[in-house]
């Protein structure tokens, strides 16, 4: 059956399962701490904070689709093939196994079943079973991808959006305190909008959205729209819905964590916050609620990644491994790196992030203008190179401090705060990048003029 556009029922469920595999972990716990850290100044790093975890990662799905490319793969390879192949592998492994699905565990088991152990010399045999299960059931949802709009937009999304409604609302019912009466913490009292911009990070959505572009479409194909710019407009579509939803949940999310002030201290973590929110207004049934929400957000997320990551491996080995073999080993290896520790985790993919944001981002708006010069490989190669070097220094920063004097980084770092613009920021790449695309399209009219 073919037809020329999803019907309205039909885009409310591509969208819900876009927002299911899109909001996660880090979608509840960095936004709560945000708020925490922010206070008075809330407006602000909402802004910020929307920005790169709502307008970025919607934009990303919609460059897939405005495009017509067929996955990161075939974007990306607008800079060159051997680009495309290198950064789809670095793009997917980050937000895949290595980072991002290990995380989506830790995370769940950390704040949702952590507080209710009672004996924590046995937290690392808690944890194996515990990832033992969720990896199992993450696998047998995965191995059945064409039922993923059942399993995440009719099943799963509808139960965690009960038990997040249930906290947010006793919690904004009864606020600890004003949000006007809360001093922000160090770093949010001027510059609480680059601050949130760069936490935004930390959902990795920017590089999700481009990750599961590959997802959305093929679930629109199935639903019968074959036409490539049908598909576009209903990628497009459905994302807005998506990011309305998103950028709601954060608002009430953000509001929460500020209010919360009134009744804690600034936390570790925004897991640590959630925690003591929820036990606060819900009591012991706050512990049950906040770890069946947790649980859903992680296990929808790990689901739509590794169908991602496996959908796109299949396509880069030209179907010489299969689906099936390429989800049990992402899915297997993420169980194992998960035992590692959520500390671990985050503290070494902080510096990736800030390595292959930059250049995801870059990405993104180039495809979108990419008509104003017919999507010269010119203007995207000096793009990527201006973007690339400047990035680099942004990983080096944010490295472990052991491992930046034992590679003797320090002086690279010291030398790129000095002279690159905008690097307290976490924003270094800005000017090398806009310094490339005007490169790129002095090039392109020369070669027009010829």
């Amino acid at each position: 059956m073919n037809i020329n556009k999803l019907t309205l029922k039909q885009k409310i469920l591509v969208a819900g399962t876009l927002f299911g595999m899109f909001f996660g972990a880090g979608n509840l716990i960095f936004p709560v701490h945000l708020g925490q850290l922010a206070g008075k100044n809330v407006i602000p790093a909402m802004i910020g904070f929307i920005i790169t975890a709502v307008g970025i990662p919607i934009l990303g799905v919609a460059a897939i689709g405005i495009t017509h490319s067929d996955g990161l793969q075939t974007l990306s390879s607008k800079v060159g093939k051997g680009y495309g192949i290198f950064f789809t592998c670095i793009l997917y492994l980050t937000i895949g196994p290595l980072f991002a699905i290990p995380r989506c565990a830790t995370v769940s088991f950390t704040t949702g079943v952590t507080p209710m152990l009672k004996n924590s010399s046995r937290e690392w045999l808690a944890l194996l079973i515990f990832s033992a299960v969720f990896f199992a059931l993450v696998l047998f949802f995965s191995l059945r991808p064409g039922k993923i709009t059942l399993w995440i937009g009719k099943i799963i999304n509808p139960v965690f959006l009960i038990f997040l409604a249930i906290l947010v609302f006793a919690a904004l019912l009864s606020p600890g305190a004003s949000v006007s009466e809360i001093e922000p913490a160090e770093g949010y009292k001027s510059g609480a909008f680059f601050s949130s911009f760069i936490e935004g990070y930390g959902t990795m959505d920017a590089i999700a959205g481009l990750a599961f572009g590959i997802v959305v479409i093929d679930v629109i194909r199935r639903m019968g729209v074959d036409d490539d710019n049908a598909v576009a407009r209903d990628v497009l579509g459905s994302g807005v819905l998506t990011g309305i939803l998103m950028a709601v949940i954060y608002v009430f999310t953000i509001l929460m964590g500020a209010q919360s002030r009134g009744l804690f201290e600034i936390s570790e973590n925004g897991g640590i916050a959630l925690t003591q929110i929820a036990g606060h207004y819900l009591g012991g049934a706050g512990n049950i609620i906040l770890a069946v929400t947790i649980t859903f957000a992680c296990l929808k997320t790990s689901i739509g990644l590794v169908t991602s990551c496996s959908e796109t491996f299949v396509k880069m080995t030209n179907g010489k491994v299969s689906y099936k073999t390429w989800a049990i080993l992402f899915t297997v290896f993420s169980f194992a790196v998960s035992n590692v520790g959520l500390s671990a985790i985050i503290e070494y993919s902080i510096p990736m992030l800030m390595l292959i944001y930059p250049p995801a981002i870059a990405l993104i708006i180039l495809a979108f203008i990419g008509k104003l010069f017919n999507h010269d490989r010119a203007v995207y190669i000096c793009v990527m190179v201006g973007t690339w070097a400047a990035a680099i220094f942004d990983c080096f920063k944010t490295l472990p401090e052991f491992l930046q004097k034992t590679l003797r980084l320090d002086v690279s770092v010291k030398l790129a705060s000095d002279y690159l613009p905008l690097f307290d920021k976490n924003l270094g790449w800005l000017l090398p990048a806009l310094a490339g695309f005007c490169v790129g399209i002095i090039i392109h009219l020369i070669k027009r003029r010829k």
